[in-house]
C-alpha cells in the first residue's frame, strides 16, 4: 500500500486533506502549521485538529524544512507527499523523501499566472475564467509538470471570499479527478510551456491602501480582492485606520467634494464616499483602533 504525507496550513489545506481522507486514502503523516504563526497566514487552519480526531498521526512545524520535520518525514519513506496550502518554500530534501513525486496544488491555470496571491490578483485583473491545477512539485515557482486541471468562473460580483470557495470546490474535483490516476500509477503529466508563463508578484497588507484618485471600479474591485480571508482594503480617518470588507458603488448627481470626503452617513446604509465619478457606498468596515465620529465632509486619506 502507498504511503502518503500531507502537508499544509489554510483552510484549502483542510478541504484537500478531508477529500484524500474521503477517497479512502490512508495519510500516514500530517504535517500542519503551528498555530503560533496563525497570526502570519490570513486563512490559517490547524489541520492537526483533523489528524487528530482521525487518529493520523502528525507533527506541528514553524520551518517546514528544519531537521526535525524531515526527519519525520525521511521515517515514513512516502511514495506521495500532498503539499498544498503552504507559502513556505519546500527543500529539495524533502522533495527527494518522496518515492513517486510531491503533489502541489496552484489556483489559477498554470502556466498562467504562477506566483503569490492568486485569487487577489484574479480579482483585480478582471479575470472570469481560471482553472485550479494539480502539479508535480519542484524546486521551481509553480512549475512542474501538470497533474490535472478544473474550471471555475470568478463573477464580477464576488469577493475574495466566494472565489476562495471556488477555488476549493473545484480542488476538491479535481482531487478526486486525479487520486486514481495519481495511486494506480496512471497520470498522464502534461509538461508545462515556459513560453507562456507569466508570474503573480507578491501582495503586501499595505497594497490594500486606497487611493482616493482611483475610478469607482478601481476601487470597489481592490475591496472586493482583498477582503475576508484577507487583510483587507483601507484608509484613514483622522489618523485611525479603517478597513473596508464590502462595498458598491452608486451614480452621484447631487454631492460636490473632493475624493474620499464623506457625502453621507446612514445607520441603514453604510457610508457614501465622494470619488471622481461615482459614489462608493462602504456597509462594511471595521476601525482598527478606536475613531472618531464620521462627520458629512470629513475626508478618508
Amino acid at each position: 500500500m502507498s504511503k502518503t504525507v500531507f502537508i499544509g496550513s489554510v483552510i484549502s489545506s483542510k478541504v484537500a486533506l478531508e477529500t484524500l481522507i474521503e477517497s479512502g486514502i490512508k495519510v500516514d503523516l500530517v504535517c500542519s502549521l503551528d498555530e503560533e504563526l496563525s497570526n502570519n497566514v490570513s486563512d490559517y487552519y490547524p489541520i492537526h485538529e483533523i489528524a487528530r480526531d482521525m487518529q493520523i498521526p502528525y507533527i506541528k512545524f514553524k520551518k517546514i524544512n528544519d531537521e526535525e520535520v524531515l526527519d519525520r518525514i525521511r521515517s515514513i519513506e512516502p511514495d506521495f507527499i500532498f503539499v498544498i496550502g503552504l507559502s513556505q518554500l519546500i527543500s529539495q530534501h524533502i522533495l527527494d523523501t518522496a518515492q513517486k513525486y510531491v503533489v502541489g496544488f496552484h489556483p489559477t491555470p498554470l502556466p498562467k499566472h504562477r506566483g503569490r496571491a492568486a485569487i487577489p490578483w484574479q480579482i483585480i485583473l478582471g479575470i472570469r475564467e481560471s482553472k485550479v491545477s494539480l502539479f508535480k512539485l519542484d524546486q521551481g515557482m509553480d512549475s512542474g509538470d501538470i497533474i490535472c486541471q478544473y474550471p471555475y468562473k470568478i463573477e464580477k460580483s464576488d469577493y475574495a471570499i466566494d472565489v476562495y470557495n471556488k477555488v476549493c470546490n473545484a480542488m476538491r474535483y479535481a482531487l478526486k479527478e486525479c487520486i486514481p490516476h495519481i495511486y494506480n500509477n496512471s497520470v498522464r503529466f502534461a509538461q508545462q510551456n515556459e513560453g507562456e508563463a507569466t508570474y503573480l508578484l507578491a501582495r503586501r497588507p499595505e497594497d490594500g491602501q486606497i487611493d482616493w484618485s482611483s475610478s469607482a471600479e478601481e476601487i470597489e474591485t481592490l475591496v472586493r480582492a482583498t477582503s475576508k480571508p484577507y487583510p483587507g482594503a483601507f484608509a484613514y480617518y483622522k489618523n485611525s485606520k479603517v478597513i473596508f470588507w464590502k462595498c458598491h458603488i452608486e451614480r452621484n448627481d447631487k454631492y460636490i467634494g473632493i475624493p474620499g470626503q464623506i457625502a453621507w452617513i446612514r445607520n441603514n446604509e453604510g457610508i457614501g464616499i465622494v470619488v471622481k465619478d461615482a459614489l462608493i457606498v462602504v456597509t462594511d468596515y471595521e476601525a482598527v483602533d478606536k475613531i472618531p465620529p464620521f462627520i458629512i465632509g470629513h475626508k478618508f486619506s
